[in-house]
């Protein structure tokens, strides 16, 4: 993993490269999604069969596209006992959170004057699909972030797609979690071709307002494409970690916390910011002592290499700086008194605050989501939560006289702006 030092050669061309991070679009993939998701649109059913048989190596039928109630009832017997339990509680904890912040949020409210009455509804979404990610991989935690402000905000209708494994089944903890929180129907489909059938629907999947959840670049691409005909969450990149650490925290643990993200994907992004040059040459070696043994070995040390770095800096002043340049998914503050540069945290999608609080606790069940904005777009949007779920609707009231006292008013902006047809409307009812 490569140690640079402020004010070195290299230094700040790779925090250059690392805030373009999220500019590079591949035209060749995004004609194939494209091609796949006119496929869908086209053929539907017979498109999405095609597409799992060709991509995911699963031949299924339209029969089993949905997944039926006595596979979930099943799954409750092939998941442990112990993990059941973590997974109600990782539930209760997440929707406690949500519903916290849904108190706050759904709502109506209104405002009178002489004649005028203005309204605002917040309503909740129809139907919502959320995506998560499987085939040889299992994600139960991503059915909990997605799925339950969701049902917080309350949505009508959560249907769910996920890719189907080998087999052909879906994971056990994937169904058990999605039972738990209440989940309307489960769709054996994943990739481009899900997204594109919640988009335009077909015979088998109904369509949705709005398409959430992580998947990888052509799931991003896809969901980038097809939004404006629905509404979707973000366009989530590869996982990201950013630490700011001083000499107070074990080199183990910091070592320990930029694999945890190193190990999900090879362009995922770790980088640990510190004034000591101490601790970065320890926790280079704690890294390649650590990585000996991880089952995800490979993948973890290609993303070390490839975008992997610590960065040697004068003092926690200055590597606050950088993190806001690089507003990353996740940031660490393994620090000996975090709070207080809490204030000076301008752009990350979430932050945690001393040596005991690992992103890993974050992921699962702390509470707040774990569906994070990502590739540098912290600096303009927020972690998933209740009010992604929900809309507003505008109400505006006026009687003769109230309307009559902003007459002239309209004729001002209408002369201005051209548009004639306007004042008439208005001036019409006085006649």
């Amino acid at each position: 993993m490569r140690i640079l030092k402020t004010g070195e050669p290299g230094f700040e061309a790779y925090l250059a490269e690392i805030e373009r991070r999220g500019g590079h679009e591949d035209l060749r993939l995004e004609r194939k999604v494209r091609s796949i998701l006119n496929d869908v649109s086209r053929r539907g059913d017979d498109a999405l069969l095609h597409y799992t048989r060709a991509l995911d190596g699963v031949k299924i039928s339209v029969e089993q596209l949905q997944v039926k109630k006595w596979e979930i009832a099943n799954a409750y017997q092939k998941v442990p006992a112990k993990f059941a339990r973590t997974l109600g509680k990782a539930a209760r904890r997440i929707r406690t959170f949500h519903e916290r912040m849904g108190k706050r949020l759904i709502g109506s409210w209104e405002v009178k004057e002489r004649g005028i009455r203005l309204v605002q509804r917040v309503k909740p979404l129809e139907r919502v699909g959320i995506y998560v990610p499987g085939g040889k991989a299992s994600y139960p935690s991503t059915v909990l972030m997605a799925g339950i402000p969701a049902k917080v905000a309350g949505v009508q209708e959560v249907f769910m797609v996920t890719p189907p494994q080998p087999e052909g089944g879906i994971s056990p903890a994937v169904l058990v979690a999605a039972s738990l929180i209440g989940i309307d129907q489960i769709y054996r489909v994943g990739g481009v071709q899900a997204i594109g059938a919640l988009t335009f629907g077909t015979p088998s999947i109904p369509r949705v307002d709005k398409i959430v959840g992580p998947g990888n670049r052509y799931v991003a691409t896809a969901k980038r494409l097809v939004f404006g005909l629905v509404d979707i969450d973000m366009v989530a990149g590869p996982s990201e970690i950013v630490i700011v650490s001083d000499e107070k925290t074990p080199s183990s643990w910091v070592a320990a916390d930029l694999i945890s993200q190193a190990e999900h994907d090879e362009m995922a992004l770790a980088v640990l910011i510190t004034p000591s040059e101490r601790m970065a040459i320890q926790v280079a070696a704690e890294i390649k002592k650590q990585l000996f043994s991880l089952r995800r070995r490979k993948i973890a040390e290609a993303s070390l290499k490839r975008r992997g770095a610590i960065l040697i800096v004068r003092d926690v002043k200055q590597a606050i700086t950088m993190a806001n340049r690089i507003a990353p998914e996740h940031l660490e503050l393994c620090l000996s008194h975090p709070r207080a540069f809490v204030k000076e945290i301008k752009h990350a999608g979430a932050v945690f605050l001393g040596c005991h609080t690992p992103e890993a606790i974050g992921d699962y069940l702390a509470g707040p989501n774990h569906i994070l904005p990502t590739a540098g777009t912290a600096r303009f949007s927020s972690p998933l939560g209740v009010e992604d779920f929900l809309k507003r609707v505008n109400l505006l009231e006026f009687d003769g006289p109230a309307l009559g006292r902003f007459e002239k008013d309209v004729k001002q902006f209408a002369e201005w702006e051209g548009l004639e047809g306007h004042y008439q409307a208005v001036r019409v009812r006085k006649e």
